[in-house]
């Protein structure tokens, strides 16, 4: 059996298309093809079903992909004892909620890369859960502390959520002068049905009824969507600090969620890997303050 056979076969598993796999490996999509054959012949049992919108795991494709990870996880555990992991050098992924992602890790990796020249860091700061098993991340961040898996997990900070209005919306209709009065405004909320974390669900702890007039899928937007005046928001304290037109809404109310960094059990020993986790743990700790209410 030929390992690059089995990391393409991974590669399209994880893309869920020939197409995308191939953009990845920066290899034609022809010969991506050709190899998932070559490696289905060498099996004798077909792995994927093949279609017009993507490629699905057959029954003993799934099988084969346990079989498949390990190989991976055995190559990576191997390159951590001699290879450039061990010095420290290579490339980090970090997946992470747009949040935190984007309004607090961004303006601040410049500082890793000013320790640590050799090591490339890869941001993905998108609202969605990520597969450390599927290598869609080296390194998570996450709102909730995984329950099940090969995972190691360390909490990173507490971090406060509160209701937000700009100064323009208060100006117009008014500030409330409780949680009830709420019904009288207009909401700027999430959607529901996207949400990818249960503890992001968190309107009925100020309202149980609230409506959302505008609803947006990430922190992000729905920030910039409260800081345009479009209404009243459950924001990250964190974020609407920074924004001096945001006005704190019945401050005495506010709610409060954690940050977890997770990687998968099998990076244990990687050098990149806990060089990125500590350095992560370090800015919070110092700069734990801005999280609170």
């Amino acid at each position: 059996m030929n390992w690059d056979d089995v990391r393409i076969f991974l590669s399209v598993v994880r893309h869920g298309q020939i197409l995308a796999a191939s953009r990845a490996l920066n290899l034609n999509h022809a010969t991506v093809a050709r190899r998932l054959t070559a490696l289905e012949e060498d099996l004798g049992s077909v792995l994927l079903r093949r279609h017009t919108q993507g490629a699905e795991l057959t029954p003993y494709g799934e099988k084969f992909l346990v079989h498949a990870e390990a190989m991976e996880s055995a190559g990576l555990a191997a390159h951590g004892l001699t290879g450039t992991d061990s010095a420290g050098e290579g490339t980090v992924r970090i997946g992470a909620p747009d949040g935190f992602g984007v309004a607090f890790l961004a303006p601040r990796l410049h500082e890793l890369s000013e320790r640590h020249p050799q090591l490339r860091v890869e941001l993905v700061p998108v609202p969605r859960a990520f597969s450390l098993s599927r290598r869609e991340a080296d390194i998570a961040v996450t709102m909730e502390r995984p329950r099940e898996g090969r995972l190691i997990a360390r909490k990173l900070t507490d971090y406060a959520l509160g209701l937000y209005a700009a100064q323009s919306y208060l100006a117009r209709y008014g500030s409330p002068e409780s949680l009830e009065d709420l019904k009288q405004h207009r909401l700027v909320g999430y959607v529901e049905d996207l949400l990818f974390s249960a503890s992001l669900d968190y309107t009925a702890e100020f309202h149980k009824e609230w409506r959302s007039t505008i609803a947006v899928s990430s922190a992000m937007g729905q920030t910039e969507a409260v800081r345009s005046g479009a209404g009243i928001g459950i924001l990250h304290a964190f974020m609407a600090r920074r924004a001096p037109d945001l006005i704190p809404v019945l401050p005495q109310h506010s709610l409060t969620r954690s940050y977890w960094t997770v990687w998968h059990e099998d990076l244990r020993g990687s050098r990149r890997v806990a060089i990125v986790s500590d350095f992560l743990t370090e800015l919070v700790t110092r700069d734990r303050a801005i999280f609170s209410a």
